[in-house]
C-alpha cells in the first residue's frame, strides 16, 4: 500500500531533505585522492547529529556505518574504512539517510575522484540525466512505470546498463515503504501518481550486462565483471503544483 502524505508531513519531509543535502554537499568537497572513506563517514555522522537527526542507515539490517561509500565497480552498499584510500581517477558512489521529527530523507551521487576517464564521465552523465527524466515523470495521472520506463530506456539508448537488482522506493516514516520503483520496464503499468506520494527515485547504472554480486562481507554489490557502476538519488513529493525534490540545498 503506497501511503500517502499530508502537506506538514511533505514540508517535514523537504525540511529534513535539505539538511541531508548539506551533509552531502559537505562530504563531497572533502572527496580528494589520499582520503580514506573512513573520514567521509565521520564527517556525515557527526554533521547529521548536530543538526538533530540520526544516521538511517547506521544500524539499519545491521549496516555498520552512515554512508555507503562504493568505489568504482562497487554499485552500492560499500562499507567506509580506514583501509579504503581515494585514488585519483576513482568514482566514488556516496549513499546518505537521516531521520529526523519521525520521517526519513535519503539520497546518493556519485563524483569524481581527481580527473577520470572518458567512460567514466559518460557514465556519471548518463546516469545523472536518467534520474532528472526520472523525476520529470512524476506528474498527477501518469503511471508509477513511466519513471521506469523513462530512466531505463534512456540508459540502454547510450549504451549503459541499469541495475535490475536494487529498486527505487516508498519513504517516509519508513527509509522503505511502498512502491518499488525499477528503473527499467514498459511504460503505463502500476498505480496513477497522485498528490501525497513521495518517492526515492534511484537509478544504479553499470557499464556492463552482466547481473550483480554480493562481497563476502555481505553488503557490499559489485558488478560482474570489474565495469563502472554510478548511483544517483533524490527524494521527491508529488504536490499539487507538480513534483518537488526533497533533498536540495534550501537557501
Amino acid at each position: 500500500m503506497i501511503l500517502i502524505k499530508t502537506p506538514d508531513e511533505i514540508e517535514t519531509m523537504r525540511r529534513n531533505g535539505a539538511i541531508l543535502a548539506s551533509v552531502l554537499d559537505a562530504v563531497c568537497e572533502k572527496v580528494t585522492p589520499g582520503r580514506s572513506t573512513a573520514y567521509l563517514d565521520r564527517l556525515a555522522e557527526e554533521m547529521i547529529r548536530k543538526a538533530g537527526a540520526k544516521p538511517a542507515f547506521k544500524g539499519y539490517h545491521g549496516f555498520p556505518a552512515t554512508l555507503c561509500t562504493s568505489i568504482n565497480e562497487e554499485v552500492v552498499h560499500g562499507i567506509p574504512s580506514e583501509e579504503r584510500i581515494l585514488v585519483e581517477g576513482d568514482i566514488l558512489s556516496i549513499d546518505v539517510g537521516l531521520m529526523r521529527d519521525g520521517f526519513y530523507a535519503d539520497m546518493a551521487t556519485t563524483v569524481p575522484v581527481g580527473r577520470i576517464g572518458e567512460e567514466a564521465e559518460h557514465l556519471l552523465s548518463v546516469t545523472k540525466e536518467s534520474l532528472w527524466r526520472g523525476i520529470k515523470q512524476v506528474k498527477i495521472g501518469n503511471r508509477l512505470s513511466d519513471i521506469s520506463h523513462t530512466i531505463g530506456s534512456y540508459v540502454e539508448s547510450e549504451g549503459l546498463f541499469v541495475v535490475k537488482e536494487y529498486v527505487g522506493h516508498g519513504i517516509g516514516k519508513n527509509l522503505h515503504e511502498d512502491p518499488q520503483i525499477p528503473n527499467y520496464g514498459p511504460r503505463g503499468r502500476g498505480p496513477r501518481l497522485q498528490v501525497g506520494m513521495v518517492f526515492a527515485i534511484e537509478p544504479m547504472v553499470k557499464t556492463d550486462p552482466d547481473p550483480t554480486r554480493v562481497l563476502d562481507d555481505g553488503w557490499t554489490v559489485v558488478t560482474a565483471t570489474g565495469g563502472l557502476a554510478a548511483h544517483f538519488e533524490h527524494t521527491v513529493a508529488l504536490t499539487e503544483r507538480g513534483v518537488d525534490v526533497l533533498t536540495m540545498i534550501r537557501r
